[in-house]
């Protein structure tokens, strides 16, 4: 049984989609990306890249972080919050896995956890987890990723 937004409960067939336990939303404290200081000066012309790189500078107002002064640099509180931290847009956390084995530790995680299979598993073991996982309704999120279907004639 899971709960709809109605005040009753809806009834969920085992062979379907598993669906998030809880889906929150997720809030970003920022979403632009940190710049390097003087990655668009005058003197820069492309040779300084935007890529994130702390001042060291000894008299850095920037370092020294003095008001209305350079870029934003990232700091603690632009962290994330800690029951969305990980969290994918579709309301599970990540499970990275390489093996049938491995899947079944989601066995009672299907609705907190969807499995990514690992970039570097060939097809025939892909294929088996994908298989495994329709069996045990886990989502795993790239099972069309490297599988063909060969076409008879």
């Amino acid at each position: 049984l899971a709960q709809g937004r109605s005040s009753r409960p809806v009834l969920r067939s085992p062979t379907m989609a598993p669906a998030p336990l809880n889906k929150r939303k997720i809030v970003k404290k920022r979403t632009k990306a940190f710049v390097r200081f003087q990655c668009h000066g005058p003197y820069s012309r492309g040779r300084v890249k935007e890529a994130w790189r702390k001042p060291r500078g000894i008299d850095s107002a920037v370092r020294r972080r003095f008001r209305n002064y350079g870029p934003i640099q990232p700091r603690i509180g632009f962290g994330s919050d800690k029951r969305t931290k990980y969290l994918l847009p579709n309301g599970f956390y990540p499970f990275l896995i390489h093996n049938v084995k491995e899947l079944d530790m989601l066995l009672m995680h299907n609705q907190v956890y969807a499995a990514i299979i690992g970039h570097a598993v060939g097809g025939k073991k892909r294929a088996a987890i994908v298989e495994r996982a329709a069996q045990l309704n886990i989502k795993v999120m790239n099972r069309k990723a490297r599988l063909t279907t060969e076409e008879t004639e």
